[in-house]
C-alpha cells in the first residue's frame, strides 16, 4: 500500500533543463508544485567543487553524473527481428541522473533551430516532391512555427546566458564580418552576452572555411563569455576555458545548468518543493483513463508513495519520458507493422561524422583547453541550405570545430597505424596532443518506421517494471548523408595544410554501434503534432489522450535536428508553460481540438 501524500497543484516528474523552467513558471503563476528527481540532490556546491570535479577517472571513465545502468537501462537491437540485450556500459549516449539531470553535464552549445526543420516533411514535399522521401522515412512537422517560438527562444537565451554574434535583428543585419551566421533566422533581440573568444584551433577552422567559399561564424554558446545576471538574479561567473564542460559541473558558475540559472530562484519559492532520490514508476490514471490523479514513485527507503496532482508534467530524460507513457498506459503504443500508434513512434538520434587533422610541431593547437559550447561552425549544409535534389537524401548538417578541451586519459588522440601501447605509442601522443583538432559533422537523423522504443518483453528493472527497448539502426539515407557531408568537411580539414587527416564516413551496410560515443541527442517516441493518431502530444505539448500531462523535452521531437536540441527544448519548454498559464488554467482540458 502506496503512502499518500497532500495533493499539490503540479508534479513535475525530472528535474533538468524542462522540469526546472516549468516549475519556475508554474510556481509564478500561484501553483503549488512537487518536482521528483530519481538521482541524488546535486548543485555546483559540494559535486562542483575545485580541484575535485576535473577529476577525469570519477566523472569522465567512472561517469559520476550519469544514469545507474545497474538499477535501470534500456535494451538495444538492430530490427525487430533480433532479441535486444542491455545497454550495460554507458558509451553511445550519456543520460544524466541527479538534480541538474543532463543540464548539469552538458556541453553549452546553445542553438535555436533552423526554420525549415519545424516543418520538415511539408517543406521537403514542396520543394523535392512527395517522392522525394524515401519510402519508410516517417518525418513530420512539429506543428509550431519559428515566429512563434522567437520570443521563447529569446527568453532561454536570457535566462542561460548565452554567448553569441546575431546575425540580424528584427530585420537588420548587425553580424556580417564579425561573426554572425548568414543562415541563421531574425531575432527580436541580441544575445545577452558577446561570443566567447576563439581558440586557435577554431581560428585555423575559420580561415580554411572561408578559404574553401564557406561561411563561418561564431557558436552560441551557454558558457558565459564574461559575468552575468539573468532575469531571475542567479548570477554567472565569466568562463575561463578549463576544458572541464562535458562530463563535469561546472566549478566556476560559467555554464549554464538548472541548478546554476533557475534553482536559485526556485528555492525562494514557497510553494515548489524538490524531492530527490524518488523514482517516478507511473502516472495514476482515473477510472476512465482520461484524467491523471498523480504519480506513484519510489523513495531512497525503498517505500511507494502517491503524489496526487491536478496536473502532471512529464519532465524527463527522452527515453524516460516515452518509458513512462508506456507503462501508465497513456496514448496508444506504436505498431511498425502497422504503422498504427503514437507512443515509441519516430525515434531518432544523431548522424555524426568526424575528421580529426595533425599538423607539424610548429602549429600549437593546445587542445587541453576549452569550454563546451566554443567554436567556430559553418551552416552551408546544414537542414536545406543547399540544394538536396542531385545527392538523394533528406536532412543536414553544420560543421564545426567545438574545442572543449581534450582530457590526459580519455581525448589521447593518435594518428592512425599508431600501437595500442608501448613506447612508439607514447610518442606518438606526444607528437598529437597539443598540435591537433578535430572536427564534426553534426548531422540531423531522420526518423524511420523501423527504428522505435517499446517495452520489453525479457528484461526488467530494480522495481520489477519492464526496461524500455530500443530497436535501431543506420539506414540508407543516413549513409548518403554521412559520406555527402565528409567529403565537404574534408575540403576544409585539407585547405588546413596537415600533414595527416583520419576520419571516415559511415560505409553502406554499416549498423549503430553501441559502444562509440556519438551525442546524447535522442529524439521522438512521444512526439509532437497536429494530427492524434501520428503524434502522442498537441502543439503545446499536451497530451492528446490525457489532457492533464504534459510532455516537454526532446521526446517531442518528429525527427532530429542538425543543431544541438536544448535551445528548442527550453523555448518549447517555455511555450508550452505560458499555454498552461494562460490558458489551461482558466479552462482546463484539450487545448487543441482532435
Amino acid at each position: 500500500m502506496a503512502n499518500v501524500m497532500k495533493k499539490v497543484d503540479v508534479v513535475v516528474v525530472g528535474f533538468g533543463w524542462t522540469g526546472s523552467i516549468m516549475a519556475k513558471e508554474l510556481t509564478e503563476a500561484g501553483l503549488s508544485v512537487v518536482a521528483l528527481e530519481r538521482g541524488p540532490m546535486r548543485d555546483t556546491y559540494p559535486d562542483g567543487a575545485y580541484p575535485q570535479v576535473i577529476d577525469e577517472l570519477t566523472y569522465n571513465i567512472r561517469k559520476k553524473l550519469f544514469q545507474d545502468l545497474s538499477k535501470s537501462t534500456v535494451t538495444l537491437r538492430h530490427s525487430a527481428g533480433e532479441t535486444a540485450v542491455p545497454y550495460r556500459q554507458l558509451a553511445a549516449f550519456l543520460p544524466g541522473t541527479g538534480t541538474g539531470g543532463a543540464g548539469l553535464h552538458w556541453s553549452g552549445v546553445h542553438f535555436r533551430v533552423d526554420p525549415i526543420e519545424l516543418h520538415l516533411r511539408s517543406h521537403y514535399e514542396q520543394r523535392y516532391g512527395k517522392s522525394f522521401i524515401p519510402d519508410g522515412m516517417t518525418i513530420q512537422d512539429f506543428g509550431v512555427s519559428y515566429e512563434e517560438l522567437e520570443p521563447f527562444f529569446d527568453k532561454a537565451e536570457k535566462v542561460f546566458g548565452t554567448s553569441g554574434t546575431a546575425w540580424s535583428i528584427k530585420g537588420q543585419v548587425v553580424g556580417k564580418d564579425k561573426g554572425g551566421n548568414p543562415f541563421a533566422a531574425d531575432r527580436s533581440d541580441n544575445f545577452p552576452l558577446p561570443a566567447q573568444m576563439r581558440t586557435y584551433s577554431a581560428q585555423l577552422f575559420s580561415n580554411a572555411s572561408e578559404a574553401v567559399g564557406y561561411h563561418p561564424y561564431d557558436l552560441p554558446s551557454a558558457n558565459t563569455s564574461g559575468p552575468y545576471t539573468n532575469p531571475y538574479g542567479a548570477q554567472m561567473g565569466p568562463c575561463n576555458f578549463c576544458g572541464y564542460c562535458s562530463g563535469y559541473a561546472c566549478y566556476m558558475y560559467s555554464k549554464a545548468s538548472p541548478n546554476v540559472n533557475i534553482w536559485p530562484a526556485l528555492r525562494q519559492e514557497p510553494k515548489f518543493e524538490l524531492r530527490a532520490n524518488a523514482n517516478v514508476l507511473r502516472v495514476n490514471l482515473s477510472d476512465d483513463k482520461k484524467l491523471a490523479t498523480g504519480v506513484t514513485y519510489v523513495d531512497a527507503q525503498g517505500n511507494q508513495i502517491e503524489q496526487p496532482a491536478d496536473i502532471v508534467i512529464l519532465a524527463a530524460f527522452q527515453f524516460h519520458n516515452v518509458h513512462l507513457l508506456l507503462l501508465s498506459g497513456i496514448g496508444k503504443p506504436y505498431n511498425p507493422i502497422t504503422n498504427e500508434g503514437v507512443i515509441g513512434r519516430n525515434f531518432a538520434y544523431q548522424n555524426e561524422t568526424s575528421i580529426k587533422a595533425f599538423f607539424d610541431k610548429d602549429v600549437h593547437t593546445n587542445a587541453f583547453i576549452g569550454a563546451g559550447g566554443a567554436g567556430v561552425a559553418v551552416d552551408d549544409f546544414n537542414a536545406d541550405n543547399f540544394d538536396h535534389g542531385p545527392y538523394g537524401f533528406v536532412g543536414g548538417s553544420p560543421f564545426w570545430v567545438n574545442q572543449a578541451g581534450t582530457k590526459p586519459i580519455s581525448g589521447l588522440p593518435t594518428p592512425p597505424g599508431t600501437p595500442a601501447w608501448g613506447s612508439k605509442w607514447k610518442s606518438a601522443v606526444a607528437d598529437a596532443y597539443t598540435h591537433h583538432l578535430s572536427m564534426n559533422a553534426h548531422g540531423a537523423h531522420q526518423s524511420y518506421r523501423v527504428n522505435y522504443l517499446d517495452l520489453d518483453p525479457n528484461y526488467k528493472d530494480i522495481y520489477g517494471q519492464p526496461l524500455l527497448r530500443m530497436t535501431f539502426n543506420w539506414q540508407e539515407n543516413d549513409i548518403k548523408m554521412s559520406q555527402f557531408m565528409h567529403q565537404r568537411m574534408e575540403k576544409i580539414a585539407q585547405a588546413m595544410n596537415p600533414k595527416l587527416i583520419s576520419g571516415s564516413a559511415k560505409k553502406p551496410g554499416e549498423k549503430f554501434d553501441s559502444t562509440v560515443y556519438q551525442t546524447t541527442h535522442l529524439n521522438g517516441g512521444a512526439i509532437m503534432g497536429e494530427d492524434p493518431h501520428t503524434s502522442a502530444i498537441n502543439r503545446y505539448l499536451q497530451s492528446w489522450d490525457v489532457h492533464n500531462v504534459f510532455v516537454p523535452g526532446a521526446s517531442a521531437f518528429p525527427q532530429g535536428l542538425g543543431y544541438n536540441p536544448t535551445g528548442l527544448v527550453a523555448a518549447l519548454t517555455y511555450w508550452s508553460a505560458k499555454a498552461i498559464r494562460e490558458q489551461y488554467l482558466k479552462n482546463p482540458g484539450p487545448l487543441v481540438q482532435a
